[in-house]
């Protein structure tokens, strides 16, 4: 009898381990989702040691004066996807996946198109920022390789499948990749949101 008591108690006290184990682990994991806010067209994380950890880490969002990081449409979808951060509006309720993607198209009408090639070139281990001084929609750096430390390596315009570009749209891309001497690629969307690439090279006959 002795002996079933003592085997009892230090079964007990495993299930307590466990128990607190499971708990601390969510509470880690509660902490590591900041709270970002959907205003003026733009959402914001406060500045914090989080948030300059997912800029420091990953190359996302820009930071401003105030030290608060400012993220892209996609990139804060991205992060929300990936349990990063919790996007709140005005009113402090929380976005949901498909309530961000209906505000953010009203913004950006081919919102859904850029975000799906910009959720497969982040899968893939790419970085990819906004290329809109350059007159494209990405810039995209090799894998490895972070903004400031070499130029980015290609500029990608996301299209539909169904899509048509005339010659003159198409040559103006060239020469916007031409001229920032980067590579271009076109991410095709189809509708299931697959995106297959095409890098366009010049050639001389």
């Amino acid at each position: 009898m002795p002996k079933k008591k003592v085997v009892k108690k230090k079964t007990e006290k495993k299930t307590t381990k466990k128990k607190v184990k499971k708990e601390t682990a969510r509470a880690k994991t509660k902490k590591e989702i900041l709270k970002a806010m959907f205003a003026n067209e733009r959402v914001i994380l406060d500045s914090s040691d989080e948030a300059q950890e997912i800029y420091n880490k990953g190359s996302y969002g820009t930071v401003l004066e105030d030290k608060k990081l400012q993220l892209s449409l996609q990139e804060a979808l991205f992060l929300m996807e990936k349990k990063k951060i919790a996007i709140l509006d005005a009113r402090n309720k929380e976005f949901t996946f498909e309530r961000f993607v209906k505000r953010a198209t009203k913004i950006e009408p081919t919102f859904w198109i850029r975000y799906s090639v910009y959720r497969d070139m982040r899968s893939r281990g790419y970085i990819v920022k906004t290329a809109l001084k350059f007159g494209a929609d990405f810039r995209v750096y090799d894998r490895g390789i972070k903004p400031g430390e070499d130029h980015a390596r290609w500029i990608i315009y996301p299209v539909h499948e169904g899509a048509i570009l005339t010659w003159y749209e198409f040559a103006a891309k060239n020469r916007v990749a031409h001229s920032t001497k980067k590579r271009l690629m076109m991410g095709v969307v189809d509708d299931e949101g697959d995106v297959t690439y095409w890098e366009i090279k010049w050639m001389r006959p």
